[in-house]
């Protein structure tokens, strides 16, 4: 394009077009340049020296957010197919270097050892873990830090989908030489005068299976607070209390006649999801690492 006033012909950049884009989808200068690592005043340059050229605004300022105008619904409609297009081949070309792939991954640790190794052992690729509970993971992933997060909570915000990877089944587990009453007698106060051992000081999943088959809040404090549910199993294996633990962490243990699940009508059932960044949808190795988690 010429640039009358220094009479010499000026190339836009592509970086403007992609700024361009993800202010389109998110809406706000300060969004888009937090989902592509970049400062808000950098991506308002990219935004005003694409204007610049076009001769024209391609968004209208309001005081939450910016809406597209006409010039700018018209340019994303003819650019967003062909950025999309440059992007996943620039992934294919990248994934197809002989190195193995690396992804990071958030997710609480128990998670991540009963599940998450299992189901990634066959792949061949570096995995980096962070732990953290459901915000702070979602922070890591926001801030670009993990490639996907593993939660029960869908914290929202644009640019971060979720995808259901299972459904648990919590099961009160007690040590395998407890004696319980029977399931006609007054299940519920005697579970009030055991030493519940807990997730967390809130009674999380315990909070929850007392609401859905009580319909009413435990009247209790956690005897043990253990942020570990492998750390839960052993601790009641241990006859040190009981707990409410997943389906999946349990079954060995019950085998092994080191616990048993009592009163299974009072289960509890949790979603676990994986969180994402959108723009990472169109990465077909990202695609097969997502596969291998959900069951």
């Amino acid at each position: 394009m010429l640039d009358r006033k220094r009479g010499r012909c000026q190339v836009i950049d592509f970086e403007w077009y992609r700024s361009f884009i993800s202010i389109y989808k998110h809406q706000s200068v300060s969004e888009a340049a937090k989902s592509r690592i970049l400062t808000q005043p950098a991506m308002s340059q990219h935004l005003a020296a694409l204007e610049a050229e076009v001769g024209e605004p391609l968004f209208t300022r309001t005081t939450r957010k910016i809406i597209p105008t006409d010039r700018g619904k018209e340019l994303y409609t003819r650019l967003a197919p062909l950025i999309e297009t440059l992007e996943k081949t620039t992934l294919e070309i990248r994934h197809t270097v002989k190195t193995s792939p690396s992804i990071i991954i958030g997710s609480p640790i128990d998670y991540f050892s009963s599940r998450i190794l299992e189901r990634l052992k066959a792949c061949d690729l570096k995995v980096i873990h962070y732990q953290g509970d459901s915000q702070g993971l979602f922070d890591m992933l926001d801030q670009n830090r993990t490639d996907l997060i593993v939660t029960t909570q869908r914290l929202s915000k644009p640019g971060i989908e979720y995808k259901l990877a299972e459904r648990e089944e919590f099961f009160i587990t007690v040590p395998f030489s407890m004696e319980v009453p029977p399931a006609d007698s007054a299940i519920e106060e005697w579970l009030l005068e055991q030493n519940w051992i807990s997730y967390g000081m809130e009674l999380p999943i315990i909070r929850r299976m007392w609401r859905e088959h009580f319909k009413n809040r435990p009247e209790m404090d956690p005897y043990y607070v253990i942020s570990d549910l492998r750390a839960i199993l052993t601790a009641v294996e241990k006859k040190i209390g009981i707990s409410l633990l997943p389906d999946y962490l349990i079954q060995e243990s019950v085998k092994q006649n080191k616990s048993k699940i009592v009163y299974r009508h009072l289960s509890v059932s949790n979603d676990i999801y994986i969180g994402y960044k959108s723009k990472n949808k169109q990465d077909p190795f990202f695609q097969q690492i997502i596969n291998q988690l959900v069951r």
